[in-house]
């Protein structure tokens, strides 16, 4: 029998009657005679309302209870899908991550899946039942609940899936699969029939509507994802391996435009040019479960060196602390930090290595009275660090110069 995993993010189960649509989608498929592995999403805005409400009640809720907390939302949503199946006919089975055998490390609130043990699933699976499986938590070894960060239930499916060895992970959403830009930004943006899952992983990091976790996975276990609506039949977005997409020319032109926001920059001034410095600066940084992404460092010549870097806005308090207790450490001058920026980033494979890219983008924004702040690349990213209120409109510019909106960009 084949199998399929399905995933249903919160805004595809967000009331009573979304979840019965759901419930219909998944008992069609059944009945064609696939199995059918379910992960869900806490029901619309759940997770925000648990998290309120946890501050509501302390400062600083322990990250145990916390985790605990708001793997909640993702029951209520997965067992209420399982009544919804057994009205239809459907023998289900809803499962906690803990019941669906995914253990992870101790990172409460970004934990990492290191293991799937997938018996209970089997069983059910071959007693004829469709299982629902709480997505965004998993379990240590000493059976603390923990959960996976934002979007997990992505990681959750994908995992699954690799695990399983199912023929593939659908992912349904309240869009119909992966566009060049953010179609509520840029209204002219294409929707991708197929994407590469290293194009994919960069817009993932940068924006777009996808778990990056869940791509790394998807790429390590060659396990193809697809993208689309939970409300309609339209055909979405296939991410998989490097696709057969013409000559070579076309597979070396952009494929889009990925933006985040609530980025924040550190700054910090006059530190002693010397070896060891920036391990000493970034390995508190990572174990503090701080993620760095752009590094600039400029030397001058009194043999010290000014260091930017980035994190989200949502982590400065916590990194510029980290940061001031290395001050005897390190002996910097001064730290500066500047919220309310973003980052834009152009993605497609090859770039870095066909002249023009860089200079397009930065003459596009140059153009468009843009400021950069900090630039950024990979083999197939061009990422520039603007001011936020900037950003939409840079998306929209980028989106333009690199003609996005034809089918034949470049």
């Amino acid at each position: 029998m084949s199998l399929v995993i399905h995933k249903y993010g919160g805004s595809s189960v967000g009331d009573a009657g979304m979840i019965q649509n759901v419930a219909r989608r998944i008992a069609e498929v059944r009945k064609q005679g696939t199995g059918v592995v379910a992960v869900v999403s806490a029901m619309g805005d759940s997770t925000d309302d648990l998290l309120e409400l946890a501050h509501s009640v302390s400062d600083q809720p322990h990250p145990r209870e916390l985790d605990l907390l708001l793997s909640t939302g993702e029951l209520v949503s997965c067992t209420l899908l399982t009544m919804a199946l057994a009205d239809l006919g459907q023998e289900a089975v809803s499962l906690t991550g803990s019941q669906a055998g995914i253990h992870t490390d101790t990172s409460h609130g970004r934990a990492r899946i290191y293991s799937v043990d997938t018996a209970r699933i089997q069983k059910e699976l071959q007693e004829g039942r469709i299982v629902v499986v709480a997505g965004f938590q998993g379990i240590t070894e000493s059976e603390d609940i923990t959960t996976l960060g934002r979007g997990g239930s992505d990681t959750t499916a994908v995992a699954l899936a690799a695990a399983l060895e199912a023929d593939r992970c659908e992912v349904y959403t309240d869009v119909d699969g992966i566009y060049t830009a953010d179609p509520r930004i840029v209204p002219e943006a294409r929707k991708l029939s197929e994407i590469s899952y290293d194009e994919m992983l960069e817009l993932a990091n940068y924006g777009a509507k996808m778990h990056p976790r869940s791509i790394e996975l998807g790429a390590v276990y060659n396990v193809p994802i697809y993208v689309a609506s939970s409300f309609n039949d339209t055909p979405g977005t296939l991410i998989h391996g490097e696709s057969d997409r013409g000559d070579m020319e076309h597979r070396i032109k952009a494929t889009g435009i990925a933006i985040t926001r609530n980025v924040a920059k550190i700054t910090v001034r006059s530190v002693p040019d010397r070896p060891g410095v920036a391990a000493a600066l970034f390995e508190p940084l990572a174990q503090g479960g701080i993620s760095v992404d752009t590094i600039v460092q400029n030397t001058s010549e009194d043999r010290t060196t000014d260091i930017s870097f980035t994190v989200s806005g949502d982590d400065l308090k916590a990194a510029l602390a980290k940061v001031e207790e290395l001050t005897s450490v390190i002996g910097f001058g001064t730290l500066i930090s500047e919220p309310g920026l973003a980052a834009v980033s152009v993605v497609g494979s090859g770039m870095q290595h066909t002249p023009g890219y860089a200079s397009r983008m930065f003459r596009v924004l140059a153009d468009g009275s843009v400021n950069i702040d900090m630039i950024t690349t990979s083999e197939i990213r061009i990422s520039c660090i603007i001011s936020e209120d900037q950003a939409e409109d840079a998306v929209r510019l980028l989106h333009r110069g690199f003609q996005l909106d034809e089918s034949d960009a470049g």
